[in-house]
């Protein structure tokens, strides 16, 4: 074995982390007879020779070892030498993807390609290990031949074959996740895939190839799914709960399989063969992720499972039906709440992040499902009502079904009203943030705790500006914390939360202190925090006017403070259009575009008292950036009370970026031209009328989405009947 392995140059290569030297001792430890050495060798190939995916010249110069290891029975743990191989061979390139390839990609491009070509050339081998002792080898050859092996025909046709006669259980889950990847990756057998899969989801069948079965159909033919495919997966799963589930059949080297593995694979043997030409079968949805595969997950020491908890695949079968279900909202809402209501702890915990997920991405009727979340919180469990109280936490006005759980959580756990971090400043618990996020004055004795701590969490502020004037009672603290606050380094941040409160509050009360932080502010972070104090005062608007003195002399004053934010202060404190004009129409020509937009939502807040500024806001319509062209194109709407000028812009940004479009719908909403059969009308008709957030991302998210995207929503409706005023804020 390793013939020539140390003829190979290695010492010129390199991998992830330096010269590829120690390559040869890493495929050596994958031999050893020793677990300990096999499982350090195979992290180090993951960890440096196939670093993130990445292909060097080292990973290529180890393919023809890695498969003389898999080729020899005598190896142990071959089946995780298989997912490496699969792993190396099988990155695709399409064309869009050679499109977006810049020159120092190149050499990293044939890379994949020479590795995908080597790794397939040899790919016959796979064949062969279907049939291998070691039920591991058998869990990955099938999902290798998959993606790997250039007749995906024979592929097919193997993979009926092997299916009556496998002992193991988990192994013809595999057989049945390598169906529906060849059918994703080969349209023209789609057909057949899905006519065989489907009748593998019929009666007769041991529950959990059925709904191994039903997942594969749900990404590759979703249209093939039974009409009451949430039925049919929830009587499934209680099925599973309703014995102890094994692992046995794919953890050990032997291949004999348990009793109940050998009636399931009997009672598999009763599968027709499938047609050799396309069956029933739609063609395939657009592969949306990488495919959840059950190696790795498998693994684990043989024994049984306590009653009442299905296998450990159940969750990643559970987690693939839910990617192939994708905008069938309603369907996955009725799975997702039978799942919560689960026995099982663990696949509460994975239905509480399907849920998350299934919020965050597409708009339904989620009553029931978050108030089933909601009842995760009394569990004994911790981590179960921490994963509950964070999934609540970024819905906003969605948890309002979830409102009084939450709020006998914060009363029952003063312990979690803040977290503590190792870096970083403190922030409020989960429970406490979602509980104030609707505005729910069973928060206040948590915020009022926290206000009372040495350091103030850093969030506090901004949850008190849910609450709105239920928080008036917390305005006496936070004036009295903000004039304990030294004029120090950290004055930013130990004034900022208070601040941001007194502003949410408009605790006119507070501006003494709030004039000693804007005349005190220290030179480190001095200008945010003057920033902040401000923003206060004009959030006081008339009854600061005490500060209008201090707010002109900062105006005179360039260089001691945002010239734009002192300016609107003094307008929202003393409405001296006048005064601020100068100073707004000089911030238009500022070099930085941020300072230029500050001063343009600026002007746009004067109203009328500004529409001197029209030309030079109609001339910015044309600037380069497209959130400055967006601001100039409301403001110059604001200043003008027209709207001919704006909507088309706003219109074209709309479509554009849908980022854009909160701001839009806002200010139809303000004024209420969007009238019937009017091109404003049809695309915010058309938002409504779409199931996916506007927000949503794929492979990200950010904790405001659903929030943003509610807000979208609620805007656009008001903006249909013609209402006017700022909107809701939900």
């Amino acid at each position: 074995m390793f013939a020539g392995i140390d003829e190979v140059d290695w010492a010129s290569m390199e991998h992830a982390y330096g010269p590829a030297d120690d390559v040869p001792a890493m495929l050596r430890g994958l031999a050893s007879a020793a677990p300990a050495e096999r499982e350090t060798a195979l992290d180090g190939m993951y960890g440096a020779v196939h670093h993130q995916g990445d292909v060097y010249a080292c990973t290529l110069a180890s393919i023809p070892f890695l498969f003389e290891l898999v080729a020899d029975p005598g190896i142990q743990d071959r089946g995780s030498i298989v997912e490496l191989l699969t792993s190396i061979g099988g990155i695709d390139l399409d064309e869009d993807d050679e499109e977006e390839i810049d020159e120092e990609e190149i050499e990293g491009a044939a890379n994949y390609a020479m590795a995908a070509t080597a790794v397939t050339a040899g790919a016959g081998i796979f064949f062969e290990l279907m049939t291998d002792e070691d039920p591991g080898v058998r869990l990955a050859a099938p999902l290798a031949l998959a993606a790997l092996h250039g007749r995906p025909d024979r592929v097919l046709a193997l993979l009926r074959e092997r299916m009556p006669i496998e002992p193991a259980e988990e192994v013809r889950l595999a057989l049945v996740e390598a169906a529906g990847r060849v059918a994703l990756r080969h349209r023209a057998l789609a057909g057949q895939a899905a006519a065989w899969l489907s009748r593998l989801a019929g009666e007769g069948f041991p529950p959990g190839l059925r709904l191994a079965a039903l997942a594969q159909l749900a990404r590759c033919a979703p249209d093939a799914l039974p009409g009451d495919v949430v039925r049919v997966v929830t009587g499934l799963l209680r099925q599973l709960r309703s014995k102890p589930a094994r692992r046995g059949g794919a953890g050990g080297t032997s291949g004999t399989a348990p009793a109940a593995d050998a009636q399931q694979a009997e009672a598999v043997g009763a599968v027709e063969a499938y047609p050799d030409a396309g069956g029933p079968g739609e063609p395939p949805a657009e592969e949306r992720s990488a495919p959840v595969t059950l190696v790795g997950q498998l693994r684990g020491p043989s024994g049984e499972e306590e009653p009442g908890h299905p296998a450990p695949w159940t969750a990643d079968l559970l987690r693939t039906l839910h990617v192939g279900l994708d905008d069938r909202v309603a369907e996955r809402t009725a799975l997702l709440a039978d799942q919560l209501r689960s026995p099982d702890r663990r696949q509460r915990i994975d239905a509480l992040r399907m849920s998350s997920g299934l919020i965050r991405v597409w708009r339904g009727s989620y009553g029931e499902l978050v108030r089933l979340v909601g009842e995760q919180l009394a569990t004994p469990d911790p981590q179960l009502a921490e994963a509950a109280s964070h999934v609540l936490e970024d819905l906003f006005g969605l948890a309002a079904p979830a409102a009084d759980a939450l709020a006998a959580r914060v009363a029952a756990d003063p312990g979690a009203w803040v977290k503590d971090w190792s870096s970083g400043p403190p922030g409020l618990g989960s429970a406490v943030k979602a509980l104030a996020r609707l505005g729910d004055a069973r928060s206040l004795p948590a915020l009022a705790a926290a206000l009372e701590r040495p350091e103030v969490p850093h969030d506090v502020g901004f949850a008190i500006g849910f609450l709105g004037a239920t928080a008036d009672p917390l305005a006496e603290v936070l004036c009295r914390r903000l004039g304990e606050v030294p004029l120090d380094g950290r004055a930013h941040d130990r004034a900022g939360p208070l601040l941001t409160g007194l502003a949410a509050l408009r605790a006119k009360e507070a501006l003494p202190e709030v004039l000693r932080i804007l005349r005190g502010a220290p030179a480190h972070r001095g200008e945010w925090l003057r920033t902040a104090a401000l923003r206060a005062l004009a959030a006081f608007g008339p009854a600061a006017h005490g500060a209008v003195p201090e707010l002109r002399a900062l105006l005179r004053r360039p260089g001691s403070a945002s010239a734009t934010e002192v300016a609107q202060a003094l307008w929202a404190v003393d409405g001296d259009a006048d005064a601020v004009l100068p100073v707004l129409i000089e911030g238009l020509q500022a070099e930085r575009v941020h300072e230029r937009r500050s001063a343009v939502n600026a002007l746009g807040g004067l109203g009328a008292r500004a529409e001197v500024t029209a030309p030079r806001l109609r001339a910015l319509l044309g600037h380069e950036d497209p959130w400055l062209r967006l601001d100039a194109a409301i403001a110059l709407w604001d200043v003008t009370g027209r709207a001919d000028e704006s909507v088309p812009l706003l219109l074209s940004a709309w479509e554009a970026n849908r980022h854009s479009r909160v701001r839009v719908a806002e200010r139809l909403a303000r004024s209420g031209v969007a009238g019937a059969g009017s091109e404003s009308a049809r695309a915010l008709r058309a938002e409504l009328a779409s199931v996916r957030r506007h927000n949503a991302m794929d492979g990200g998210y950010g904790s405001h989405d659903t929030y943003e995207d509610e807000k979208l929503l609620a805007f656009c409706r008001q903006a249909l009947r013609g209402g006017t005023g700022k909107g809701p804020a939900t």
